[in-house]
């Protein structure tokens, strides 16, 4: 006899009602699980028939935010044209990793440090093998929660462990702590960047406070490369920073640009609109993301507004600390391929007034603060990558005369000629004088008739070099994503060896602030 039957009629009646509901709520359940996965699969195949360079998009999700992710920046490389295929990592053989070329990895850590369990048929299958990986190109977003003990722990091991088998990153891992929105933005702009989609709108749009643009300085009159400008922002709102951090800064249009836009259109720049950025229909379009050509995508004010989004954010290594009073940048004036110039770096160079208000936010970067010990520093950049180590050598500079261990520090710096590119020469030369520099190597390109570069430098310094690591330095490189990074990357592994580079980035002592 079943409980069923020893229950009166009207319970048993009842007991019916409940267990049909429950089987329609699993129904739904069943239904809308089904619909979003055929979605989802509409969605992938859309996305691969693009014609550019084919993009391998893989996630491992716990909950579905790692997948929503991935779809997000399956997108965004579809829009550009690339042929993207987006897979779960369960889906993922050696053999498409060794014929990708280009792949990015989008992967949660649940618990206390576990992988995810659409992960566990790929860490069996493939991560046991030893694939050869050495024409993939790969970057890796780790979604965590550092209140547990092990955070990113299964994106820092697929990292580490696509490495070691012979893939190069496109640049550093991008680790996200319980969905910080900011760190999402930076490995949304590393994806804009590979795409070469520039302007896209982000993801989430950062909380901007007020600066000051106290001073614009050109550093670089002559050189045969684009002006360098030291900026220098003082804070209208309470902030604080690091050695290592980011600003985010909100840029503005060209003033001449939106004029031109009404102008066309034949619309008052005061015109009323609604938005968040302000009242006016010209103050508001210089926060907008203007149509390329001579078209528009509405001709009344606030449609106009309702149909172009919002201007994203730009990031910029920090060159100070806090005791200096404001945060200083080093920005190149960089032009886009119309000719006109760049978003961030035209706002900053060009269109805003020296005293104007600037929109921007500092960004913790974890990845790149300084070591909390006394151990010897090598620092390595170019160009205005000179900016995140600056900042290093500054709190090195500021710590007590007695603490000499703080001032073992190696600056390679590569230019292009040292008569006018050598940014904030003066201030270097006295730290190599009074010892806050105990070794300076410089590189400039075409002061010679056989170029030079940092990483050759480094690589002539190859004794050098394994003695301060063995001396337990850690290796700070800031600069170019294209060309010096990898470049530097490559000397690295030759001279000390891939695993010896391996230890040193699991151990802190390896930190790259590269764009």
């Amino acid at each position: 006899m079943t409980v069923f039957e020893t229950l009166p009629p009207e319970r048993l009646h009842a007991a019916g009602l409940v267990l049909g509901a429950y089987v329609l709520f699993c129904l739904a359940i069943a239904m809308r699980e089904a619909l979003r996965r055929r979605a989802a699969r509409r969605a992938a195949q859309a996305l691969s028939a693009g014609t550019g360079a084919p993009v391998l998009v893989v996630h491992a999700s716990q909950t579905g935010f790692a997948e929503e992710l991935a779809m997000a920046t399956a997108e965004l490389l579809g829009d550009a044209g690339a042929r993207v295929t987006l897979t779960s990592l369960a889906e993922v053989t050696a053999a498409d990793l060794a014929r990708a070329g280009r792949a990015l990895f989008v992967v949660s850590t649940t618990g206390e440090g576990d992988a995810p369990d659409t992960a566990r048929k790929f860490i069996r299958d493939v991560m046991g093998a030893v694939p050869k990986l050495h024409d993939l190109h790969y970057g890796v977003l780790a979604l965590g929660d550092s209140s547990y003990a092990h955070f990113c722990a299964f994106g820092r091991t697929l990292d580490a462990w696509l490495a070691r088998h012979g893939a190069s990153p496109q640049f550093d891992r991008v680790e996200v702590d319980d969905g910080d929105p900011a760190a999402l933005r930076h490995w949304q702009s590393h994806v804009g960047l590979l795409a070469g989609v520039t302007d896209a709108p982000d993801w989430t749009r950062p909380r901007y406070g007020r600066w000051r643009l106290m001073e614009r300085r050109w550093l670089n009159p002559g050189s045969p490369g684009d002006a360098a400008f030291h900026l220098r922002l003082e804070p209208l709102d309470a902030a604080d920073w690091q050695a290592g951090d980011i600003l985010e800064v909100g840029p503005r249009n060209d003033p001449a640009e939106v004029a031109a836009l009404l102008a066309r259109l034949g619309l008052d720049p005061a015109a009323p609109v609604k938005a968040d950025e302000g009242a006016g229909l010209g103050e508001v379009l210089s926060w907008r993301r203007l149509p390329h050509d001579d078209t528009a995508p509405a001709t009344t004010p606030q449609g106009l507004v309702d149909a172009l989004p919002p201007l994203p954010h730009r990031e910029y290594s920090i060159a100070s600390l806090p005791a200096d009073g404001a945060v200083e940048l080093l920005v190149r004036a960089m032009k886009r391929a119309d000719g006109k110039p760049g978003l961030g770096s035209g706002w900053l160079t060009a269109f805003a007034a020296e005293g104007a208000e600037i929109a921007a936010r500092v960004r913790t970067n974890r990845a790149f603060h300084g070591p909390e010990d006394d151990r010897p520093l090598i620092l390595i950049g170019n160009g205005t990558g000179l900016a995140g180590l600056r900042a290093h050598l500054k709190a090195r500079a500021a710590a007590p005369s007695s603490s000499k261990a703080r001032r073992r520090n190696w600056l390679l710096f590569g230019e292009r000629t040292s008569a006018h590119d050598f940014f904030h020469r003066d201030e270097i030369e006295a730290w190599a004088a009074d010892g806050v520099l105990a070794r300076l190597d410089l590189a400039f390109s075409r002061d010679q008739d056989r170029k030079v570069y940092v990483q050759h430098r480094l690589a002539e310094a190859a004794d050098t070099l394994r003695a301060w690591v063995a001396d337990g330095a850690a290796i700070y490189v800031c600069g170019s994503l294209e060309g010096m990074s990898g470049e530097v990357h490559a000397v690295l592994t030759s001279v000390l060896g891939a695993e010896t580079l391996e230890r040193l980035t699991d151990e802190g002592r390896y930190r790259r602030d590269v764009y």
